[in-house]
């Protein structure tokens, strides 16, 4: 079970989101939390400026974007559109 630690720009950008959209969210870490569900997530490892970071699809358009702190915890660190990799 993976503890997730939110970045305080993850938590100002999900609160000012849609609530159809938040409950979306917080279905897909649920699911996170569990590493068996990673390759369902298709979680996978950024590239270029983003290389310590580690990203999955939210829904076609929102991604999450994140980065290992140990083996079991993780912090979230932004949310959003394609934008969020530039």
């Amino acid at each position: 079970m993976s503890i997730i630690t939110y970045s305080p720009f993850f938590i100002r950008k999900f609160n000012k989101l849609e609530n159809g959209l938040q409950e979306d969210i917080i279905q897909k870490v649920d699911l996170f939390k569990d590493r068996k569900n990673h390759k369902i997530l298709e979680v996978h490892k950024l590239n270029g400026k983003f290389k310590e970071y580690f990203g999955f699809s939210v829904n076609y358009k929102f991604r999450i974007v994140f980065r290992y702190v140990s083996k079991n915890e993780v912090i979230f660190v932004d949310i959003g559109g394609h934008e969020i990799y530039r």
